[in-house]
């Protein structure tokens, strides 16, 4: 049997927390075992155990990375667009989408966490830090709190009533609101 030098290590190690991120988002952490993340990346549940103490480290370095992640795509986006305003327009655009809606996987860590972290509190502070950074890129304080409630709120009413005509009633007029809110300088001012 060949040995994994470090350098594989790391890189295996951060593949299994991008699929773990991924698949937890999709189907929720008490769904998915450690061995489907495994097998999604072409490894066996063998090698997991040597990089990661248990499934609850690896909830956390799950959540922490889909937040890094976020947050720096978020950045960029300011940087392409020129202006924080501009990038919350265009966030949401984007977040307020069927593509969205359809591909938590890959869509906001908040709203895919969420109920998980509600129902396995061991998970809350890093959740909670991740809530503040991104809360905090929308706007300081309450506002940008507040905002990103709405943001949350509204993408998980629309996953759950995903394939009735409510659902993109529910994108439309949250996109609407908040948009509205953005206009009248209640929220974006970062």
């Amino acid at each position: 049997m060949s040995r994994v030098s470090q350098a594989e290590a790391k890189v295996n190690r951060e593949r299994v927390v991008l699929a773990a991120s991924r698949l937890f988002r999709e189907d929720g952490v008490a769904k998915v075992g450690i061995a489907d993340v495994m097998k999604s990346i072409g490894l066996t549940q063998g090698g997991f155990y040597k990089q990661f103490a248990s499934k609850a480290a690896l909830v956390d370095e799950a959540i922490a990375k889909a937040v890094s992640d976020n947050l720096q795509d978020l950045v960029a986006l300011d940087r392409e667009t020129g202006e924080h305003q501009a990038a919350w327009q265009s966030l949401l655009e984007s977040y307020f989408s069927v593509e969205h809606r359809d591909n938590p996987g890959t869509g906001c860590p908040a709203a895919g966490f969420a109920g998980d972290v509600a129902r396995e509190p061991e998970h809350r502070e890093t959740y909670a830090r991740g809530i503040q950074e991104l809360a905090g890129w929308i706007a300081p304080g309450e506002a940008g709190l507040a905002a990103y409630a709405t943001l949350v709120g509204g993408i998980l009413l629309a996953r759950a009533t995903a394939g009735t005509p409510l659902s993109e009633q529910i994108l439309q007029a949250v996109h609407a609101a908040v948009a509205r809110d953005a206009d009248s300088g209640q929220a974006a001012t970062g």
